[in-house]
């Protein structure tokens, strides 16, 4: 039996697409081990599926001064000399790895110990925890075309991101239900990523009663950015975090309000959910988010907001007109011709694993 050792973490964005693989790497007969931070978001996300979970040190790679930035480089070595010594006991055939500051010294690892490595970059560019791994890969899984010219010649390969397969499997009635919605109205999905997205939960809450005078409102805030004076609204439901009934809310919704990591918007044009976009601004990112925004908006799936334009105003207008034009965003997004991205990458791991 081959091994395989995954590793990302920092956000669900670099964990789900593993967690997409499983399947697929079960049925192909490979031993699956998972290493990632002590207590980072892809340790509870990881356990869950019964994957034996190995914790190491790791060390967040910043682009802003922060004191941190003094001992983390420690830590990072730290767990580069923890990783050679799982290497060394799990003995795994190959490395796949998504991305984030906790794959670093897990890829660095690997190579050290000659272990072949297939690495995912999401975004347009890659970011700063990928531009230390991937010169130390065999092969480069990408979204975007574009994306190629950032990367190693010759290693590089389109695959578009893993998505699960229960997103497709959603019951709009259990979400119906689970929401206790009393009226069939269109219903807005908001996603505010793990962390949530404060600026917009402000705008949806400003124009709350506006909004809910024509549709169902599904609003997952993020862990402590519930508003308890908006309970109990009439076709208004709020959650901090929603797991398994995730699909369920993707059934119901007929658009969906998101950031624009790129395993979210991926997950979106799979499930042809129109959708209003509103990345990061560059106060709070490398600006990955807004290109992949933007090449969302030129295909024709998404309508872009900046996350500077966000007022009560400006997102209950693009919720008129995204609804109005639902067919549009519809139309646009059934000419995509997705790929099988989860065949193509378990094609490379086999291949780069004999």
């Amino acid at each position: 039996m081959k091994k395989i050792v995954l590793t990302g973490g920092g956000t669900a964005g670099h964990v789900t697409p593993n967690i997409a693989l499983l399947p697929k790497l079960r049925e192909l007969g490979y031993e699956i081990e998972y290493i990632g931070t002590y207590d980072g978001i892809e340790k509870d996300l990881i356990e869950k599926t019964g994957i034996p979970y190995h914790g190491i040190a790791s060390g967040k790679l910043r682009r802003y001064f922060d004191l941190k930035n003094f001992t983390d480089p420690f830590r990072v070595y730290k767990g580069y000399r923890q990783a050679i010594g799982l290497m060394k006991s799990i003995k795994p055939d190959v490395v796949f790895s998504k991305g984030g500051f906790a794959s670093v010294p897990v890829v660095l690892a690997a190579n050290h110990c000659h272990i072949p490595v297939v690495c995912h970059e999401s975004d347009m560019t890659p970011g700063l925890a990928n531009k230390i791994a991937l010169p130390k890969a065999t092969k480069i899984c990408c979204n975007f075309p574009e994306t190629k010219e950032h990367l190693p010649e010759g290693k590089a390969v389109v695959t578009g991101t893993p998505i699960r397969a229960e997103l497709l499997s959603g019951d709009k009635e259990k979400a119906f239900k689970i929401c206790k919605f009393k009226e069939q109205r269109p219903t807005v999905l908001i996603v505010g990523g793990s962390t949530g997205a404060l600026s917009v939960n402000k705008a949806i809450w400003g124009c709350l009663s506006e909004l809910t005078k024509s549709y169902n409102v599904i609003h997952i805030c993020g862990k402590g950015k519930t508003n308890e004076e908006v309970n109990g609204t009439p076709g208004y439901a709020q959650f901090e975090y929603i797991g398994e009934e995730l699909p369920h809310m993707f059934a119901l919704a007929d658009i969906v309000i998101s950031r624009a990591g790129a395993n979210a918007i991926c997950e979106l044009l799979m499930l042809k959910k129109p959708n209003i976009l509103v990345p990061l601004p560059l106060n709070q990112s490398r600006g990955d988010q807004i290109l992949n925004a933007q090449s969302f908006e030129k295909s024709g799936y998404s309508k872009v907001i900046r996350d500077e334009d966000m007022s009560n105003e400006v997102i209950l207008n693009a919720i008129h007109e995204v609804i109005e034009n639902k067919d549009k965003y519809l139309s646009a997004m059934n000419k995509n011709l997705s790929k099988d991205a989860i065949t193509m990458i378990t094609d490379i791991i086999c291949e780069v694993s004999k």
